[in-house]
């Protein structure tokens, strides 16, 4: 007499075949990771993984860059107005473009600066420098001009000025605008150094504040996209790990009594003689 023990059919697999168990319980685990995926992602806003350049990406780059005075340059040389290309504003944020499509923004970031030297809160101070797109992390050679203005000495908002080539900057998400001011403010030529500076050189270290405001993140089609794939992919694993568990568990068993034995063993007698 045949019945079907499913249960007892898997036990004995699991039992018998390590290595094909140990398959199954990553696919599994891996479907139901998916899935979890899939419901954090419907309920929270996520960001957006091919958004690679922001302006958190940029001011962190620029905050592990050590600014420092020219050596040839003294005090004496400070200028107290910053280089006209880099003056460019209006009453409100708006994008200029030349021949060679560079943009030109003045934006309020969080950056507070410290220095090397032993000098009170620096205010009404700026820094204007030049810097390359490889240093910032954004591009390749290309020629970045910028200068940061410090208003309130302690403050850890500062105004950027920027001048790049258009598509280097991050144009998605842009932090607030920096209003004009009328003070008149000293700026200081600098210049990034790989080195150690020398004892009678000022240098200038920037700390970035990552700001959850200029997160590029996902549109709402976007997460639904996603999340959909996710749960694609795991009701697909979901098929396999059922495709493997069903034939191991439709095996039927033959258990013969006395009387079940006597009669089989007849039969084969019969076909014998026969």
């Amino acid at each position: 007499m045949g019945i079907w023990q499913p249960v007892t059919n898997l036990k004995d697999y699991v039992s018998q075949n390590p290595p094909g168990v140990t398959f199954f319980l990553c696919l599994l685990t891996l479907s139901i990771s998916f899935i979890c995926l899939s419901s954090y992602g419907y309920t929270y806003i996520l960001p957006n993984p091919d958004t690679t350049k922001d302006w958190n990406h940029l001011l962190s780059s620029l905050s592990q860059l050590q600014l420092c005075v020219k050596i040839n340059e003294s005090s004496s040389k400070l200028v107290s107005t910053v280089p006209s290309h880099l003056m460019e504003q209006d009453n409100e944020r708006e994008t200029y473009f030349t021949k060679t499509s560079v943009t030109h923004l003045r934006l309020k970031v969080s950056l507070a600066l410290t220095s090397n030297s032993a000098t009170p809160p620096l205010k009404d101070f700026g820094l204007h420098s030049t810097l390359s797109a490889t240093q910032l992390h954004i591009g390749g050679n290309e020629i970045v001009n910028m200068s940061l203005e410090f208003l309130n000495g302690n403050s850890s908002h500062t105004c950027l000025t920027i001048s790049a080539p258009t598509h280097l900057l991050p144009m998605n998400l842009l932090p607030p605008e920096c209003p004009a001011s009328k003070k008149n403010i000293t700026f200081a030529h600098v210049e990034v150094i790989n080195q150690l500076p020398t004892a009678s050189q000022t240098c200038y270290s920037l700390h970035s504040i990552n700001d959850p405001t200029l997160i590029v993140m996902l549109t709402k089609e976007e997460q639904v996209v996603a999340v959909w794939h996710l749960l694609e992919v795991s009701m697909c694993l979901l098929g396999v790990c059922f495709i493997l568990c069903l034939p191991h568990m439709l095996i039927r068993r033959y258990y013969y009594n006395g009387l079940d034995l006597q009669n089989v063993t007849d039969r084969y007698i019969l076909l014998y003689h026969y």
